[in-house]
């Protein structure tokens, strides 16, 4: 069982969770006796010993970007992978982790989050950066200047295997709602824990984007387009924009400067839409002004697949999107499955903060509505690395990338599978969570007799 973040931070919500989790018929009413100290929060992640090298052996490896390993080695060393295979020598000194009937894959990289700048959702003030009502801001907003590596979030996800995310803004007001950034979970501060920034600007059209923009797909659609012309006309015109010879444009000169690297096609524009027409209407836009779109969200994607597939766009979708609304009538479980058999570039992404380690589970339920298992496992590493830009170090078990890795007990799309060590960047990550520790504080508190 996960306890969200906003339920422990409800003393009565906690205690029932905890007690429940500890096996509980019913949870307790009060404690026995009352408890003096508070739970103390998780240590950060200890750094590895410097230029340790670590050697894990007789694990079934799946590298991704090629076959299969049964009974293989990964040396890591200096944060790095030095060596994968079956036969493969064990360094001199190295620690070795014997992970017989083991399973070993590349860090989960979960494709849209706010882990890192939202603690509580909707509750307290102060504990939620993901989004600004500040007028006058919107593609210049970055997560990254609020992102918190202490936060409580982090190490309950991380436990499930997800190492990175892709870190996205929530909403500015404005069509554009800012820059994502991939960030790795291991606990250090930025910029030493980011890992590409921006990632992409993202943009509401759909449903979403009317709501800012006056109630219709079609003034979201014109304030995007607006956008777009107005950082034109500012990259052709700026030092006369900057001696107040140039009429005046919709976006702030913060946000122009933002955009511009999508205008000059060095940043992918990531919308966020559901309706099949409006992600016709997204490739339209990107077509016009030649952009580097990335379809976020998608719940009608398989119905124009072929379409999305031509014009070589990537879709990070929620395999566990089925119930249908005006925006999405046909959502279907079958959806990423779907896609990939036309030929779409996928990544997975559980669009959640304090549920982010249910990705696996996602990917467990795509397998099972269609998506080839190596597809899946590609869809939350490596194939997910390509579509944000950070393959070259990430996403595959391979000599020179980061030792981002994951001993699972068994088959990681399985319920019952649990990820037994986790590395960032050849770091172990302690196991050390608030819910462990929540629940360790009550495992032994009695309920007080019933009157």
């Amino acid at each position: 069982m996960r306890l969200t973040l906003a339920s422990s931070l409800v003393a009565s919500s906690l205690i029932a969770s905890a007690a429940l989790h500890a096996g509980a018929q019913q949870p307790p009413s009060k404690p026995a006796q009352p408890v003096a100290t508070k739970p103390a929060p998780p240590r950060p992640p200890q750094p590895a010993a410097s230029g340790e090298t670590i050697a894990i052996t007789g694990a079934r490896i799946h590298p991704v970007s090629g076959p299969v390993i049964d009974k293989g080695t990964v040396v890591v060393s200096g944060g790095r992978i030095l060596a994968v295979g079956s036969n493969v020598q064990v360094p001199a000194g190295a620690r070795t982790i014997d992970a017989a009937g083991k399973v070993v894959t590349p860090g989960f990289l979960d494709s849209s989050t706010q882990v890192g700048i939202v603690e509580v959702s909707l509750s307290a003030d102060g504990t939620a950066d993901g989004a600004s009502t500040e007028k006058g801001l919107s593609a210049a907003f970055n997560v990254v200047d609020a992102f918190n590596p202490n936060s409580t979030v982090l190490p309950v996800t991380r436990v499930e295997g997800v190492t990175r995310t892709v870190v996205m803004p929530a909403g500015t007001g404005h069509v554009l709602i800012g820059q994502a950034a991939v960030i790795d979970l291991s606990g250090a501060h930025a910029p030493a824990s980011v890992h590409r920034t921006p990632a992409a600007m993202v943009a509401l059209l759909g449903e979403a984007g009317a709501a800012v923009t006056g109630g219709s797909r079609a003034s979201a659609m014109l304030r995007l387009r607006e956008s777009l012309q107005d950082t034109r006309d500012y990259l052709a015109n700026r030092a006369a924009y900057n001696t107040a010879q140039r009429r005046d444009y919709a976006l702030s000169r913060l946000d122009l400067e933002a955009l511009a690297p999508v205008v000059r096609g060095e940043v992918p524009l990531a919308i966020q839409a559901n309706r099949a027409s409006d992600l016709l209407a997204a490739m339209r836009l990107a077509e016009e002004y030649k952009l580097r779109l990335i379809l976020v969200g998608a719940s009608e994607g398989w119905m124009v697949a072929d379409e999305i597939a031509r014009h070589k766009v990537p879709v990070i979708v929620k395999p566990l999107t089925n119930l249908p609304n005006f925006d999405s009538l046909g959502a279907t479980l079958e959806n990423p499955g779907r896609l990939v058999k036309a030929g779409v570039d996928i990544a997975l992404a559980s669009f959640e903060t304090h549920r982010s380690g249910t990705l696996r589970q996602e990917g467990g339920n795509a397998i099972a509505y269609g998506l080839d298992r190596g597809a899946a496992l590609s869809a939350v590493t490596l194939g997910a690395a390509r579509i944000w830009g950070v393959a070259d170090r990430f996403g595959s078990i391979e000599p020179g990338k980061d030792a981002d890795l994951v001993v699972w007990s068994g088959d990681p799309f399985e319920l019952t599978t649990t990820a037994e060590r986790v590395f960032i960047q050849g770091r172990e990550m302690p196991k050390d969570t608030r819910q462990r520790q929540l629940l360790e504080r009550y495992r032994d508190v009695k309920t007080m007799p019933r009157r």
